[in-house]
């Protein structure tokens, strides 16, 4: 015995789009923390400038050697003499930049490499000779290389939560989508399923009409099936307008008094021609004071055909449609002989899709799962 379950192939594909989601989400975010990051180090790196500039203009107006602000060193020349200040870097003071400055009378502003280090250089005139006030710029690196570490850090924590949340809100939005998605295809099983049967009946009564024309039936036997038949299609349109009205979010099934046996009868009627091509004898007995219920004669209908169906595959030879009351209640009782039910499949009987392989009368033949949930 083998027990079928339903895929989830919806459920993957709202799975990733919930994934995919997260990730747009997350890219979204990478692009908007790299863009403020750019901002940001542009907007450090101007003041860094700035203050910069205004350290050495300061050094340079001060001209003074034993005194230059933290960070920097003065290099004056003068009538062929130089002087600097104490700790000049080795490297420092650029030769070059001295000398074209002397000649020309044009100051300059450059960045050089010395000792390892970047410095900031302006080398400017004066009267009698040139100034050159040099800046370590290894703390603005330090402050830029700690602001693009934070903003890594920050970006990398954002991005992970980002993507977590997004997937999350994904996830909340599909999940309609997967309620609709279910729905549908349920929907479309139970459609196909509920249409199987009486077709299923309605092919059967047509088949035996065919073959009792072909053996030169009598008038009144071809009279009495043709109206079965017509019978069996009026309950198919009946069974078409119940499933398109369940489908109508807007209407409401109209519920009415139902005289249970004559349902009972109907459904015996329309279950008859399988029952003979099976060679099962079908009855229905009703109690002594068959009742009436409130409710809705097509699904009723269908109910129990679809209840006689089953019993008429896995019968030995007779099925009974036993109509009654217990209490206040009305019972339908439909029982077969057959070979009676695997305890297995007691706890799963009613749950759509859960079937067994079996074989049933005539060979094995393909279940689907549904019609004793519809049942239920």
């Amino acid at each position: 015995m083998t027990i079928r379950r339903p895929t989830s192939a919806d459920e993957q594909v709202l799975r990733r789009t919930a994934l995919r989601v997260g990730l747009q989400t997350a890219a979204s975010v990478a692009i908007t923390v790299v863009g403020l990051a750019a901002v940001a180090v542009f907007v450090v790196l101007q003041n860094q400038h700035h203050d910069d500039d205004q350290l050495m203009d300061t050094a340079i107006t001060r001209v003074d050697v034993s005194d230059p602000p933290a960070g920097t060193w003065v290099v004056v020349r003068r009538n062929g003499d130089q002087v600097a200040t104490p700790g000049l870097p080795a490297g420092l003071p650029d030769a070059r930049e001295l000398n074209t400055v002397e000649g020309t009378g044009v100051g300059t502003t450059t960045d050089v490499i010395a000792a390892g280090r970047e410095f900031r250089v302006d080398t400017q005139p004066m009267r009698g000779g040139v100034i050159q006030a040099m800046l370590d710029l290894s703390a603005d690196h330090a402050e830029r290389a700690r602001l693009l570490v934070a903003f890594a850090v920050s970006g990398i924590a954002g991005l992970v939560v980002a993507a977590a949340v997004g997937v999350w809100l994904a996830r909340r939005a599909v999940a309609p989508m997967a309620s609709a998605l279910a729905l549908q295809r349920r929907f479309v099983a139970d459609a196909g399923h509920e249409l199987r049967t009486p077709l299923t009946l309605l092919s059967t009564r047509a088949q035996m009409i065919r073959r009792s024309v072909r053996q030169g039936a009598a008038q009144d036997t071809l009279r009495s099936d043709v109206d079965g038949l017509v019978q069996d299609a009026h309950q198919l349109t009946d069974i078409l307008d119940d499933l398109l009205l369940a489908a109508d979010p807007r209407e409401m099934v109209d519920r009415e008094l139902v005289d249970l046996p004559a349902v009972a009868e109907q459904a015996v009627d329309s279950a008859r021609p399988l029952a003979d091509e099976r060679g099962v004898h079908l009855s229905c007995v009703l109690d002594a004071a068959p009742p009436s219920v409130v409710g809705a004669r097509a699904s009723l209908r269908r109910a129990m055909i679809a209840l006689l169906d089953n019993a008429i595959r896995h019968a030995g030879g007779e099925v009974r449609l036993t109509v009654g009351t217990v209490g206040r209640h009305a019972v339908i009782d439909v029982a077969d002989d057959g070979p009676g039910l695997d305890p297995a499949l007691v706890p799963t009987l009613f749950e759509r899709f859960a079937t067994a392989s079996v074989d049933g009368r005539g060979g094995p033949h393909r279940r689907y799962g549904l019609g004793l949930a519809l049942v239920s």
